[in-house]
């Protein structure tokens, strides 16, 4: 399981939307659960964000600060500068006031270590040496490169990002300090463990839960004049082009953001069509201030956009470079299995796709198409139930063969009592040569309406009722419900003829029985009458058995 972002099991609902959402499609679904696979994932968050049943949770790392504050450590917050966006606030001088009534020993901003980062920036496309620079701040997109797209990792900057930077800073100036970064990032998270520079990397919902549980209410006006810093920019789109000084410098900049947009930028530098270029690289559409853990996904967009600009500005902070501001960022891979392309047709035929037209990529599934799904059940990260359409027609097919090869007589009538579905033993039970013969009809043409239309007005199911059909010379014993939910009358006629034609022949061979046994009594009790006589004695008893006898076969 990812450490990370972690599965709450008994809200997960199977509907795939984590899968239809996540870029790489690094979730496997097991035992009716989905399962994030670590190796592929980049932590991008869009399947915490869009998941329904709130069943994805991002690890709680606040323990840990709370851990290092109470053994007396000094420990010292930077704050992602998209957090003008996230809390009601005007300046950081707030916020600051907000994280020493936590126990933060201080607090900075992390748009220290943007400056930095922008420079180097600077340096790297003043040099001449690069042709296209894609910029590493975002880890998303660092990891999305080093799992899948080994071959652009010369074009990524190998510079710390702002945290790494920042953090570095902090404990260069601070021997001993503990460096906690704050941001709307999970993937931080990550990062953090992999460099060492940050201690614990927390995400804005942590925070605010922390303040919540604490009492701590980050709010207030400007307190102190402040120059906007270039730093700022960098949680919208475009923000680390803006910060920087592009003027003259040869080099054509551009932003993009989201994964599947970066994905398409990435193959475009791939095939070698971008030249002196400078990609800024984004995972989030909208940039940081749209992270997987900023709650304004429930807020404008705009509106958090609109605040950074205004709260960053042209001028820079003045902070030392560190000595060294390398980075490394090898390559990562994955291990997936590619099938080959009989083992990908031998899967399809498994889902009814026996040719190109079969191939739906509905997209119900997750996967954009049915050939990539395929590959998903190969790679064990899917299975054949995942299919809509395939399981719709499965279902259809075998109630399809139920309901046709049932003896009962079944029969659909919509609210006008007009026939929408009758069987084969309908058919045969009411002479009908095919169900076209009789569909969309009145159900009057073949029966007296007044049982359908009673349980419509009452709701009350009719259970076995027997009736004889006369026209059609048939008994049956008739079930009929009423789906209010679905609007329709539902019939199944049991054919009960045979039964009762040898209740008949039981009754009538009773009757025979009983008339014969009603005359051998008269005859036997004038012939015990005449010897009664002759003896003195009373015939009442005997007449009271042969009584009895004669009852029991009427019975």
């Amino acid at each position: 399981m990812n450490k990370f972002l972690q599965l709450k099991k008994s809200n997960c609902k199977n509907c795939y939307k984590c899968i239809r959402n996540c870029p790489v499609k690094s979730i496997k679904f097991a035992d009716g659960q989905a399962n994030i696979i670590p190796d592929e994932c980049i932590l991008c968050g869009r399947c915490f964000v869009n998941c329904p049943q709130d069943a994805k949770q991002i690890r709680d790392d606040v323990p840990r600060v709370k851990e290092m504050i109470a053994s007396g450590k000094k420990v010292i917050a930077s704050v992602a500068p998209s957090f003008i966006a996230e809390f009601p606030l005007m300046d950081f001088a707030a916020m600051k006031g907000a994280l020493l009534k936590l126990g933060f020993a201080d607090a900075q901003e992390t748009a220290i270590g943007a400056t930095i980062v922008k420079t180097e920036y600077e340096k790297m496309i003043a040099s001449g040496k690069h042709d296209v620079i894609i910029s590493s701040c975002c880890h998303s997109v660092n990891a999305l490169i080093q799992k899948y797209y080994p071959s652009v990792l010369p074009y990524l900057a190998d510079v710390l990002s702002p945290m790494l930077a920042h953090c570095r800073v902090i404990k260069e100036e601070n021997p001993g300090a503990c460096a906690v970064f704050i941001g709307p990032c999970i993937s931080k998270k990550e990062e953090a463990e992999l460099y060492g520079e940050c201690d614990v990397a927390l995400t804005y919902e942590e925070l605010e839960a922390w303040m919540n549980e604490a009492g701590v209410v980050p709010a207030g006006d400007s307190t102190e004049p402040d120059e906007g810093k270039r730093g700022r920019f960098f949680p919208i789109k475009g923000g680390i082009i803006k910060s920087m000084h592009t003027e003259n410098t040869g080099f054509t900049y551009l932003a993009v953001d989201g994964v599947q947009n970066c994905i398409a930028a990435i193959k475009e530098i791939e095939s070698g069509a971008l030249k002196n270029c400078f990609i800024e690289m984004n995972a989030c559409e909208g940039a940081c201030i749209n992270g997987p853990a900023i709650s304004h996904h429930h807020k404008p967009l705009l509106s958090g956009e609109v605040k950074v600009v205004a709260f960053a500005g042209d001028d820079e902070f003045r902070v030392a470079m560190p000595i060294d501001t390398f980075k490394n960022i090898p390559y990562i891979g994955t291990h997936e299995k590619i099938p080959g392309e009989a083992a990908i047709k031998e899967i399809l035929a498994k889902m009814g796709k026996t040719s190109p037209e079969q191939e739906l990529n509905c997209g119900s599934c997750g996967y954009p198409t049915c050939r990539e799904k395929a590959i998903a059940v190969y790679q064990g990260k899917a299975d054949l139930s995942m299919c809509l359409p395939f399981l719709k027609e499965k279902a259809e097919t075998f109630s399809g063969y139920v309901i046709n090869n049932t003896p009962n007589a079944i029969f659909v009538l919509d609210e006008n009592l007009c026939v929408q579905q009758i069987n084969k033993a309908g058919c045969a039970l009411f002479n009908l040569k095919t169900p076209s013969d009789i569909l969309g009809s009145p159900i009057v043409r073949l029966l007296n309406p007044a049982d359908y239309l009673g349980v419509m007005t009452s709701g009350v199911p009719i259970k076995e009722k027997k009736h004889y059909l006369a026209e059609y010379k048939k008994y049956v014993a008739e079930t009929i419900v009423y789906d209010h939910e679905y609007h329709i009358v539902f019939s199944i006629m049991r054919d009960i003829t045979s039964e009762e034609e040898r209740q008949s022949e039981r009754s009538e061979l009773c009757n025979k029985t009983v008339a014969i046994t009603n005359e051998v009594i008269e005859k036997q009790m004038r012939v015990v009458q005449e010897i009664a006589s002759l003896l003195g004695e009373t015939t009442a008893e005997t007449k009271i058995a042969l009584t009895q006898l004669k009852d029991a076969l009427q019975k």
